[in-house]
């Protein structure tokens, strides 16, 4: 950090009149006569003078160089990181890991990626940690359990100290997902665990996180929101019934004041349509995670619609999910400004792709630029692409 010179800096200070090296009377010996007791007094006094002075100095020193911080970017930058809600959606390619950390420094993980590839999303998260300026995660939640939510887990005990594990319960898909169900049981094993349900709360100083969804059952009201007639519900389409663990995933609304996030892991339509419909109870929200990376399996309109987001961030993969019909009706919502992504979706087209300054990886795989949300408590948040450097602001409403 480069601090602008200030107006009279003119360099190193020269103290003269006892605090420079002048010397009483020239070195030599000294009898003790009443003359080199003059000057062995002299010399004491100037001693003590040089410091005095030193003590000044350094005062002075302490006292300007606080002054300088407190006017810089970077103290800027840790006072506005006190006063606001962190989200850093991670790019785990295709997977799902979002960071929350509350003004208070604590802080909540929903589900961790994808297993192998030498670490990478567990170095990811701790990436987005160590700008967040936190060393350990609280709570980790896993939405469900497939491999790309769940897989992680193993990896990121290695690397993180973890406070507490959250999930919907038992596992209810056979086949793979009940070995990354089992490798999850194994790392977890001495950490303490909890199983959440529709209408509890995870305790974070500073946030209101409410579950609205988990293992296929839905909340019916949220406090503090009166549910209202949904009038995208009379002309939804039927949603098939989903038998996977997507259905069952656990869902949480959080609150920052006036600003609303809303993350529902990979909740299908069927379920979406049960959560808002003859009446919805979240309302509206400032920020979507599109559900499902942007899958056709899920974001029907009965939601997406109702809950009017003003922002939406599409967790999505270079070849996986961000599919044409699902990025269109996020992209129609009533009231949405931008919708962001983490990966330029290659397998559909340039009208169902944002414009490359909204993308945080626009080409391929691998590059791991995150999108990193800064939110105040009047409404107000921003969202930044790390890969540009480029930041957006939305006033509150």
């Amino acid at each position: 950090m480069q601090i602008p010179k200030q107006q009279g800096d003119a360099g190193p200070v020269k103290i003269d009149s006892g605090c420079g090296s002048s010397h009483y009377p020239p070195p030599g010996a000294v009898n003790y006569t009443s003359v080199a007791m003059f000057y062995a007094s002299l010399r004491f006094f100037q001693k003590t003078l040089r410091s005095v002075c030193i003590r000044v100095l350094t005062a002075a020193f302490v006292f300007t160089s606080a002054l300088c911080f407190a006017g810089s970017p970077a103290a800027a930058q840790a006072q506005a990181a006190g006063n606001h809600l962190l989200i850093y959606s991670i790019d785990v390619e295709g997977g799902q890991a979002t960071l929350l950390v509350a003004p208070t420094g604590a802080s909540l993980l929903v589900d961790t990626g994808w297993p192998d590839n030498d670490g990478r999303d567990a170095m990811r998260i701790q990436t987005a940690m160590h700008d967040a300026g936190i060393k350990r995660i609280d709570h980790v939640l896993l939405t469900h359990y497939h491999v790309d939510h769940a897989g992680g887990v193993p990896e990121l005990v290695k690397r993180v100290d973890v406070g507490e594990f959250l999930d919907h319960g038992p596992n209810r898909e056979p086949g793979a997902t009940q070995h990354v169900y089992d490798a999850y049981l194994a790392a977890i094993a001495g950490h303490p665990h909890r199983v959440e349900h529709p209408g509890d709360t995870i305790s974070i100083a500073g946030l209101s996180v409410i579950v609205l969804t988990a293992d296929g059952e839905h909340i019916s009201s949220v406090p503090g929101i009166t549910p209202t007639a949904n009038p995208y519900c009379a002309t939804e389409s039927a949603w098939p019934a989903d038998p996977s663990e997507n259905a069952r995933s656990a869902g949480i609304l959080v609150t920052f004041g006036k600003f609303k996030f809303l993350d529902l892991g990979d909740l299908t339509g069927q379920k979406e349509v049960a959560l808002v419909c003859p009446k919805n109870p979240i309302g509206t929200v400032d920020l979507y995670l599109v559900t499902h990376h942007g899958m056709d399996l899920s974001n029907s309109r009965a939601i997406v619609d109702a809950i009017h987001p003003r922002v939406a961030i599409m967790n999505n993969g270079a070849h996986k999910a961000g599919m044409p019909r699902a990025w269109q009706t996020v992209h129609d919502s009533p009231g949405l400004i931008d919708l962001w992504q983490l990966h330029t979706a290659e397998g559909s087209d340039a009208a169902h792709n944002s414009p490359e300054w909204l993308i945080a990886n626009p080409k391929g795989d691998g590059d791991g630029a995150y999108l990193k949300v800064v939110a105040s408590r009047d409404g107000d948040f921003s969202v930044t692409n790390t890969r540009t450097g480029r930041t957006k602001d939305y006033p509150a409403k």
